[in-house]
């Protein structure tokens, strides 16, 4: 996905006025950047935007490892790095990232119940912070945290079976736990079952959290991380994948699915603080697994769920009608003002038996 210039829908909502978050009804993506609308010009005291290490921090959604397709226990090596950049939340505004692998979410690790995963962990020299991980796929103290508690240059492994199913979160678990994982550092294990998980056409797989820095949001420059605002628990932003609306006409652009396409979304919540609301625009989760619950029986047709800070959640939906899905939390300021959207882009053929917008 190549990323497109904010500047004409910036233009557009400070010409609108906030008040365009209400005209534009939907949560569009005009409206849903109204929040650069509320910084004013000329009057911001950050620091002018950094130099960028990487051009983009966003995980494509697309990314998900493939289906499990083996019937008995696997022994799996996996490297995780931990890697501190400099990124754009949004165009003309910088922040300093803490990720895995240099992305946000970490990787997604899949592996089938009864496996065995020999994880290492390493952090380049020149790392300025301690790291570790804790997965919460793990019997163990801390998850795995207290073995893999690393300083720059160093690494560590530990072995670890996969004992029990589910798709859970990972994250970083240092005392200031809380700065790690707002700027990043969380992922998802997904555990199959051993009989395996039901097919579908596709899988995508979000993070959502909150960024918590000492600007304003949508005014330009150079943000730091602010303790004040995390404890208030009042984020600057809030995001998919470490990027406001990055999933969006005007940021990577929307993801577009076949109609007729089955397709599973895992979100994890790497929070650090606030509860998701989550919910899809003009669809339904078809079949919800709470709680990242992979055995019990999943719910039907639910519109709206609750994702706890910590958890990661699957649903699937069905996609009969083309035209855009908007993925959100429906703690919906928080779509308006704070970066909070991913829009899928159902390419068919007109439905009208089933929607007809002009009978």
């Amino acid at each position: 996905m190549t990323r497109h210039p904010h500047s004409r829908r910036r233009s557009f909502l400070k010409a609108a006025g906030i008040g365009a978050v209400a005209a534009l009804a939907g949560c569009t993506e005009d409206g849903a950047d109204a929040a650069a609308a509320t910084a004013t010009e000329g009057t911001s005291t950050a620091e002018p935007a950094a130099s960028v290490d990487v051009d983009r921090i966003a995980a494509d959604p697309t990314d998900v490892p493939d289906p499990v397709d083996w019937s008995s226990p696997r022994t799996h090596d996996i490297t995780l790095e931990t890697k501190e950049v400099t990124a754009e939340i949004e165009p003309g505004v910088t922040f300093d990232y803490m990720t895995f692998d240099g992305q946000v979410p970490g990787p997604m690790v899949r592996v089938r119940r009864g496996d065995t995963v020999n994880l290492t962990l390493r952090s380049p020299e020149d790392s300025s912070l301690p790291h570790n991980i804790d997965f919460h796929a793990v019997y163990g103290p801390g998850g795995g945290a207290n073995a893999t508690t690393i300083g720059p240059g160093e690494e560590a492994t530990i072995q670890f079976k996969a004992t029990y199913p589910g798709v859970h979160i990972y994250h970083c678990a240092v005392p200031n736990m809380d700065h790690h994982i707002s700027a990043g550092m969380f992922g998802a294990i997904l555990v199959e079952p051993k009989e395996g998980l039901p097919e579908v056409d596709r899988e995508l797989y979000f993070g959502q959290h909150e960024i918590y820095t000492d600007g304003e949001t949508g005014e330009e420059g150079h943000h730091e991380w602010s303790v004040d605002a995390a404890k208030s628990e009042d984020p600057t932003y809030v995001a998919f994948n470490g990027e406001a609306y990055a999933f969006t006409e005007d940021g990577y652009g929307r993801i577009p699915v076949e109609q007729g396409d089955r397709v599973r979304i895992y979100l994890s919540n790497g929070g650090p603080n606030l509860s998701s609301s989550w919910h899809a625009i003009g669809n339904v989760w078809d079949k919800l697994y709470r709680d990242g619950d992979l055995v019990s029986d999943p719910g039907r047709f639910v519109e709206t769920t609750p994702v706890e800070p910590g958890t990661v959640a699957a649903a699937e939906i069905e996609t009969p009608v083309p035209g855009p899905i908007k993925v959100v939390d429906h703690s919906l300021t928080r779509v308006a003002r704070k970066g909070l959207l991913g829009v899928l882009e159902v390419q068919g053929e007109e439905k009208p038996e089933i929607y007809d917008p002009d009978p």
